[in-house]
């Protein structure tokens, strides 16, 4: 149980420093975001884990930002691809600040109350893996959503995208409390 409260903190933690980038991007940006459709946030999220994947197997990084940067970029971009995809009914592209934070708040709470679930029955596996397996199972669940999109969104069996979306934010979580980002201010 001490260990799941722990997990909880430093999941918050980071969610708490992602939300503040979203936050502030969006009163620089606004919400211009709103007019990608789901895939091509797939491929903003395929470019973020691949750049992550290209430092992590050559040690360079040229551009200068590190990948903890990416990590929370990949939450955003997963919250966002969450949003365009559960709230149909909302046709503005541009939504005012405090209503794009509500959503980012909505769907973050969603996803942590499903990485409690899974924590409990895997057992906090994650906290044993490298960071660079984490990387790379976000690299295969974007995969994976790029053939259900090219499928029309359409599976036999598998979970959906929105699934696959919650859990690669989850996985980039895991990888920021990894790299220290959980630790709080």
């Amino acid at each position: 149980m001490e260990l799941m409260n722990k997990t909880n903190t430093e999941y918050t933690n980071v969610i708490n420093v992602c939300r503040d980038i979203f936050s502030k991007k969006t009163k620089d940006y606004g919400t211009a975001w709103r007019i990608l459709r789901p895939s091509s946030l797939t491929d903003q999220l395929f470019i973020k884990a691949q750049r992550i994947r290209t430092i992590q197997e050559t040690g360079e990084n040229k551009v200068g930002e590190n990948i903890e940067d990416e990590f929370i970029a990949i939450v955003n971009y997963c919250i966002m691809a969450i949003i365009q995809l559960e709230e149909k009914e909302l046709k503005e592209v541009e939504l005012n600040a405090d209503q794009a934070v509500a959503l980012y708040d909505k769907y973050a709470g969603k996803a942590k109350d499903l990485m409690e679930k899974k924590n409990h029955d895997y057992g906090e596996a994650w906290r044993d893996m490298r960071v660079s397996s984490l990387t790379d199972m976000i690299l295969q669940k974007i995969l994976r959503v790029k053939q259900i999109e090219d499928n029309n969104g359409s599976t036999i069996i598998s979970e959906g995208i929105d699934a696959n979306y919650f859990d690669m934010l989850n996985y980039s979580v895991f990888a920021l409390i990894h790299l220290g980002k959980g630790q709080g201010a």
